[in-house]
């Protein structure tokens, strides 16, 4: 994957919290950077899965029998 240069500013707290928790990793500033921004990345995504997971649990009995309804309905069964 091709490399884009990224310049950022922060305050120097922040950056020598950046250089002394890169290096004990054994790892870059960029790098430790790189990871933090996949980390969370991946975590919004976990989220929104997990998310829509409970919504599906939460609701999986009114979307079933909305749509068992919906097939009775195509056919003319299940209806008085």
């Amino acid at each position: 994957m091709a490399k884009t240069q990224l310049n950022v500013r922060v305050d120097e707290e922040t950056a020598r919290a950046a250089r002394e928790r890169a290096g004990a990793r054994g790892m870059s500033v960029n790098r430790y950077i790189e990871e933090l921004v996949r980390q969370d990345a991946g975590e919004a995504g976990r989220a929104f899965v997990d998310s829509a997971a409970d919504f599906m649990n939460q609701y999986a009995s009114v979307f079933a029998e909305e749509f068992a309804e919906a097939r009775c309905g195509d056919r003319g069964e299940g209806r008085g």
